[in-house]
């Protein structure tokens, strides 16, 4: 479960760096909707690299297969997700968003998972 520590936290510092970037070096180059789709990268990268840390945290206390696979899918979510929106703000590829669907369902399945191992941790 130290693996999902790591991970989050690697994966927040990152996303700070991205949040940074987007609001130094990028407000002068970005189009507005642009610039609010690269925000909505690294907002969706934040948040679901603490859950990774919950993740980590929770399994430190009760290691689960579910907590595993909740990790994996929150690594898919975000790479699919805030990665095809970093690349589409970038690029201005607005086809990459056909993408970003499927990193959603990444994250949905996520927390699922996360949920179903706090709910049978708790019983």
């Amino acid at each position: 479960m130290r693996l999902w520590l790591i991970l989050g936290a690697a994966s927040a510092f990152l996303s700070v760096a991205a949040g940074a970037f987007g609001a130094h070096a990028l407000r002068a180059r970005l189009t507005p909707d642009l610039l609010t789709i690269f925000e909505t990268a690294a907002r969706y990268h934040m948040y679901h690299s603490l859950g990774l840390i919950a993740i980590g945290l929770l399994g430190q206390w009760r290691p689960s297969p579910l907590l595993t696979g909740a990790g994996w899918a929150l690594v898919v979510g975000i790479l699919l997700f805030s990665g095809s929106l970093y690349a589409m703000a970038l690029s201005g590829v607005r086809a990459l968003g056909a993408i970003t669907p499927l990193g959603g369902l990444g994250f949905l399945l996520g927390w699922l998972l996360f949920a179903v191992a706090a709910w049978r941790h708790a019983n």
